[in-house]
């Protein structure tokens, strides 16, 4: 696999990320170990978590894996903070108590004593971005924290973030897909102004673009949970079929599967470093890795471009 930098950071990752939030819930520790042997096998890298997956038991299954199956020095261990946890003055948000409350937390679970990238779940409007960015500082500087990143910023979010600590936000977390393009408005051109990479999450539309779903919901797929339906669901509308369907009959014409056209898409968009795969077992992953091998000819680039295009208008077109 590929590697690429980290927005204009020294930092190196795969061009694809292995997501681990289904691991605790939808997949339990023995094939999620199986998922992390495949992807640091196909030369993998950048394996993703955040303290909340199944509260924390996400961060313990890759901690113990860390330490009996994958060497730690293979892997660029990222994953984030913010989201509430626990009930109390340190139990989730972006005050410096909490997100150092919650970086010991993480740093615990998974059984290591630094992380290579951490983000910041979300933007807290409670708290003084500055002290939000003071808890980053100081995680760097103690060794804790390599690299910050953050997640679910918009674009004056983000633009705000990197102006007062230029140098030291490298990556951004964002739901990028052929079925969500929102992101092109404001946060990839406020992502390429500042160097920051893009790291797109459910880049497969929630597992729609996979194109299970065409013709009913599968007993066996996210969308037939009582924990994922509504996730899923989001995805099923008209226009989305529409680009299902595009993708479809792109993969037809490659002789390769839809998942592996939409993936090749996202994974080769500007800005975009590394799309973070999430699969419930290894034969779901397996598809996303066979991806790899594909480059999408400029036809049927432009093509899939056009049928899940978004309006631009003021001031982003400004002038015209």
């Amino acid at each position: 696999m590929e590697s690429r930098p980290l927005g204009t950071s020294g930092l190196k990752v795969s061009r694809m990320a292995l997501g681990t939030m289904s691991w605790g819930t939808l997949t339990d520790s023995e094939e999620a170990a199986n998922q992390l042997v495949a992807f640091v096998d196909a030369g993998g890298t950048l394996v993703d978590s955040a303290d909340i997956y199944a509260e924390g038991e996400g961060e313990r299954i890759l901690g113990s894996l860390l330490a009996d199956l994958v060497p730690r020095e293979d892997i660029v261990l990222a994953t984030k903070a913010v989201a509430r946890r626990t009930e109390g003055p340190f139990g989730g948000g972006a005050s410096r108590g909490a997100l150092l409350s919650a970086l010991e937390g993480s740093l615990r679970r998974l059984g290591v004593d630094h992380l290579d990238l951490w983000q910041l779940h979300a933007w807290d409007h409670t708290v003084p971005i500055e002290e939000t960015l003071s808890a980053l500082d100081f995680a760097v500087t103690t060794g804790k924290v390599r690299y910050a990143g953050v997640a679910n910023y918009c674009g004056w979010q983000l633009a705000t973030a990197a102006a007062l600590r230029p140098h030291r936000i490298v990556s951004t977390q964002v739901e990028y897909s052929l079925l969500e393009r929102g992101v092109e408005r404001e946060v990839v051109p406020a992502a390429s102004h500042h160097g920051i990479g893009l790291l797109p999450w459910a880049p497969l539309g929630r597992g729609v673009l996979t194109g299970k779903y065409r013709t009913g919901t599968p007993a066996d797929s996210r969308g037939a949970s009582a924990t994922y339906a509504g996730y899923v669901e989001h995805h099923r509308t008209e226009r989305a079929s529409r680009i299902v369907e595009a993708v479809a009959t792109a993969a037809d014409g490659l002789g390769t599967s839809p998942l592996a056209v939409a993936l090749a898409w996202i994974r080769d968009r500007p800005g975009v470093v590394a799309p973070v795969v999430g699969a419930r077992d290894t034969g779901q992953l397996s598809g996303s890795l066979a991806a790899e091998e594909l480059t999408l000819p400029i036809a049927i680039r432009a093509a899939l471009d056009d049928v899940s295009s978004i309006e631009l208008g003021y001031p982003e077109r400004w002038p015209r």
